[in-house]
């Protein structure tokens, strides 16, 4: 494995010294769950504008398991050419952590990826059907504490980015609810949808248009401050639960041994894209915010929130 890393890099490097232009074939983005969640919504319109930047193809592709492991070490193991990409979600540097907790080795480290671009950082929202019996965060919790373990939630696997944030409100209002893992996030809100479970944290491309269709109903928010798009949901800071802020981010990642000429191409392609009106449109109409960054500034955010989710799990402890 490492012997074919390095014959990757080593073939790229020339070929940018010597002013071929990247790409100059077929990329792929790696999206680690299935269809309909957070990352494939997002991976989709900024793919699309890398086509229309580069003028070669680069499809999106779900590779789905682990609550995001097998996707994530799938493309640790790629040749670092640049040509595979990872469109991640926060919960990158949870699964390791989470490995460690059980005692077993990583599937990968954060460390032998390299991040290229953000573009979309949300907070995560608690979400029920319209036609729950809940209105308020506060019947929610209530009738969770008088009924232990009777109200479920779904979510894309544990330690995941539709997990973790369940976890730290399940530990700060001391409520015990039903935990259903699915292989992403795109399950997870079918299940909902279906009424299979009754609640589930999910950042806001996934849920919008069913909020605005009146099919699910918004109970609170992990958020800083209120969300534009949902300004009836309160904070569960606001609410006194400290502690319980959780943004669902979705950033472009590749092999950590991508050569530094390779990954500046790679970032002005990431630039070009989140500049492209229609992938900002296509954003917005998904209920994302775009939230552009990338060198320095998104190392700097990466760096400090995975700090922040790997406390957070480590006080959350093993879940089985």
């Amino acid at each position: 494995m490492k012997r074919r890393a390095l014959l990757g890099a080593l073939a790229a490097a020339p070929a940018l010294a010597q002013g071929v232009a990247f790409p100059d074939h077929a990329l792929s983005m790696v999206v680690a769950f299935p269809p309909g969640g957070q990352a494939d919504v997002v991976a989709r319109p900024v793919a699309a504008g890398l086509e229309r930047h580069w003028k070669q193809p680069v499809p999106v592709v779900n590779r789905a398991g682990a609550s995001g492991e097998l996707g994530n070490a799938a493309v640790v193991r790629s040749v670092p050419d640049g040509h595979t990409l990872l469109m991640a979600l926060s919960s990158l540097a949870v699964l390791p952590e989470a490995a460690r907790l059980f005692g077993r080795a990583p599937a990968y480290e954060v460390a032998q990826l390299a991040p290229v671009a953000l573009f979309t950082a949300d907070p995560t929202f608690l979400v029920v059907p319209a036609a729950a019996p809940w209105h308020t965060l506060e019947a929610f919790l209530a009738d969770a504490r008088a009924r232990p373990g009777a109200i479920s939630y779904s979510s894309s696997g544990n330690y995941s980015a539709l997990h973790v944030p369940m976890a730290m409100l399940t530990t700060a209002a001391g409520v015990d609810l039903l935990h259903v893992p699915f292989q992403g996030g795109g399950p997870a809100l079918t299940a909902l949808l279906a009424g299979q479970v009754q609640a589930l944290s999910s950042g806001p491309g996934p849920i919008s248009a069913h909020v605005k269709d009146g099919r699910l109903r918004v109970l609170a928010c992990w958020g800083a401050r209120r969300f534009a798009e949902f300004p009836q949901a309160p904070t569960l800071l606001e609410k006194g639960f400290a502690g319980c802020e959780y943004y669902i981010w979705c950033g472009l990642f590749v092999p950590g041994a991508t050569p530094a000429p390779v990954r500046e191409a790679l970032r002005a392609g990431a630039a070009a894209a989140a500049a492209d009106p229609e992938v900002q449109r296509a954003l917005a109409t998904g209920g994302n915010t775009l939230d552009y960054r990338d060198g320095a500034a998104f190392e700097r955010f990466f760096q400090a929130d995975s700090a922040r989710l790997v406390q957070a799990v480590r006080r959350i402890g093993r879940v089985e």
